[in-house]
């Protein structure tokens, strides 16, 4: 018989799952947009920020949030998601679809772990150290394989930025923090992107317009405003380390997409570091 605690435990689990399905697709659109379009990856940041905070805005209770701790939780939630998502496209840019989403998803667990450890005092076992050194070891095979973008060392390195703003949000909530996709949110991240945004350029320039607006809606409400509800909706019910195995649909998204679609290469450093990473974070899972 099912137990009424696996329900919500299953439910969240999905939700993640979709999320990290999500976000995957939406990293591979992005890096259409950043292709195609003429757009910078602030500026197609700027516009999924903008897209979710109207489609929020137009809804009745759309996530808007009341009183200074809650306003509070949006501020810096808007500060970590425009961190990790502007840095992230950045890295999809200049390093590519997967080799960028590799990178960011394997360097936010080995964050979390040390930043738990340094920060709030959790314990670091022998199982988590092993799990750091696979993961810094993949990430190393990463940086070492040949890279579809035009400068992947910057491109490694907004990835990692990326990771870092991701485990600060995780962070953040383990501390006591509450993160929620709200309008406050998307709004604070809207408008601490919009002076690069502007000077960067924030129309497209190239394209096909409607193309170009149909992928920045998409951009801006499933991989943006849904999965990140249904993302902080998960966690409620799925612990960090289960999430973090979860997650890892988002870059196996990307880079069946990036090898299949976009003409990435499927290189051996590529598949080794990711097989690191993989069994990295199946022993944080384990713990």
């Amino acid at each position: 018989m099912t137990s009424h605690a696996a329900v919500p435990f299953r439910h969240g689990m999905l939700s993640i799952s979709a999320a990290a399905v999500a976000w995957g697709v939406g990293g591979a659109v992005a890096a259409l947009l950043l292709r195609t379009s003429g757009l910078g990856p602030v500026a197609v940041s700027f516009w999924r920020f903008a897209v979710a905070a109207l489609c929020l805005a137009l809804l009745p209770y759309g996530g808007r949030q009341a009183g200074p701790a809650r306003r509070d939780a949006a501020v810096l939630t808007g500060i970590g998601l425009a961190v990790s998502q502007c840095a992230y496209f950045g890295s999809v840019q200049f390093a590519g679809l997967g080799l960028g989403t590799l990178i960011t998803i394997g360097a936010g667990p080995v964050l979390t772990g040390l930043g738990g450890h340094i920060l709030l005092g959790e314990r670091l076992t022998r199982r988590a150290v092993a799990a750091v050194a696979l993961a810094l070891g993949g990430l190393a095979l990463l940086v070492a394989a040949p890279a579809a973008g035009p400068r992947p060392a910057l491109g490694v390195g907004l990835a990692v930025l990326a990771g870092a703003g991701q485990s600060g949000l995780t962070l953040w909530a383990r501390g006591g923090g509450s993160a929620r996709a709200s309008t406050g949110a998307f709004a604070t991240g809207l408008l601490c992107l919009l002076p690069l945004a502007a000077a960067q350029g924030v129309l497209p320039t190239e394209g096909d317009p409607a193309l170009t607006g149909g992928a920045l809606l998409f951009l801006g409400t499933v991989p943006t405003l849904f999965a990140y509800r249904w993302y902080f909706s998960g966690l409620t019910a799925v612990p960090g380390t289960t999430a973090a195995v979860l997650v890892l649909l988002e870059p196996a998204t990307a880079a069946v997409i990036g090898v299949a679609f976009l003409g990435e290469p499927l290189t051996a450093g590529l598949a080794a570091g990711s097989a690191l990473l993989l069994a990295a974070i199946a022993a944080l899972a384990r713990e």
